[in-house]
C-alpha cells in the first residue's frame, strides 16, 4: 500500500472519508476512544530481547497503556512476535526496528534524541530515579533489556539517566515484561494526572486513524488504488 507519511493532511483526510463506511460504527467509536488515551510522551526501546513471549508480552502492556510506539533495537537477536501472547497488540502500535547499522544501539539513542526524548535506562544496578521520581516534564525514552544479561554497557554508557523499581525481597529484578508493565502504568498514570500535554497533535491523530482503519479493512489496498485512481494521483 502507498507510504501514507507521503501524503497531505487534506488527502489524509479524504482517504479517511472513502475507508470509513467498510469499517463498523462500534469500531469507529472504539478507535476514537482509544486515541483519546494514545500518548507518544513515553516510549518504549527494547534492547536485543530474544525471548518472543517476554518481547510480545512488553507489546500487549504497551498498547494497554496507551503507548504508541515501541523501539526495537536488533544487534545480535532479531525481535519475534509470539501472536499468542501478543494478543494483537502489535497490529495497533508503531514498531520502529533499527538494524541496519555496525551499532544500533547508538543509531536509536540518536533517532530518539532527535525527537526530543531522554533516554532512561532500566536497570537493578543503578539507582537514581524511582518511577514515582523520575522527572515527565519532557519525552522519556524506557530502554529495556535483555532476560538474562538486562541492557549492554553501551546502553548503560550513553543513557542520560536510570531508573530502577523498588524491590522488597531476594530475588535481583523483576522479569523484563513485568518490569515493563509497571513501570508503563505507573508512568501513565502520573502522565494522565498532571498538567503535561501528553496527549496526541491532530496530525498525529490523523494519521494514526487512518492506519488503524487500513489495518481493520481487508483487501484495503483495492480500495486505495480506487481511490487514488479517482484522484489522478500516482
Amino acid at each position: 500500500m502507498k507510504d501514507i507519511y507521503d501524503l497531505d493532511r487534506t488527502t489524509k483526510l479524504e482517504l479517511l472519508s472513502f475507508l470509513s463506511p467498510y469499517l463498523t460504527e462500534n469500531r469507529k467509536e472504539l478507535f476514537e476512544k482509544v486515541l483519546r488515551f494514545r500518548t507518544r510522551h513515553i516510549t518504549v526501546v527494547l534492547e536485543d530481547i530474544y525471548q518472543p513471549q517476554n518481547a510480545s508480552a512488553v507489546l500487549r502492556s504497551a498498547d494497554l497503556n496507551g503507548i504508541q510506539d515501541v523501539h526495537i533495537i536488533e544487534n545480535h537477536n532479531e525481535y519475534q512476535v509470539n501472536p499468542k501472547v501478543a494478543m494483537g497488540s502489535s497490529k495497533w502500535l508503531n514498531l520502529i526496528k533499527y538494524n541496519t547499522g555496525d551499532n544500533n544501539t547508538l543509531n536509536a539513542y540518536k533517532s530518539l534524541r532527535k525527537q526530543g526524548y531522554r533516554i532512561i535506562a532500566t536497570t537493578p544496578h543503578t539507582e537514581n530515579q524511582t518511577p514515582y521520581s523520575l522527572s515527565l516534564g519532557s519525552k522519556v525514552a524506557l530502554v529495556f533489556g535483555t532476560e538474562l544479561e538486562g541492557l549492554s554497557d553501551l546502553a548503560i554508557a550513553e543513557a542520560d539517566e536510570f531508573v530502577k523499581i523498588p524491590m522488597y525481597g531476594f530475588t535481583e529484578s523483576y522479569n523484563i515484561s513485568v518490569s515493563a508493565a509497571l513501570l508503563m502504568f505507573t508512568l501513565t498514570e502520573r502522565l494522565r494526572k498532571s498538567d503535561i500535554p501528553w496527549q496526541l497533535t491532530e496530525d498525529e491523530r490523523l494519521h494514526i486513524l487512518l492506519e488503524w482503519t487500513r489495518r481493520s479493512i481487508r483487501r484495503a489496498d483495492v480500495f486505495e488504488k480506487e481511490f487514488f485512481q479517482r484522484k489522478n494521483l500516482p
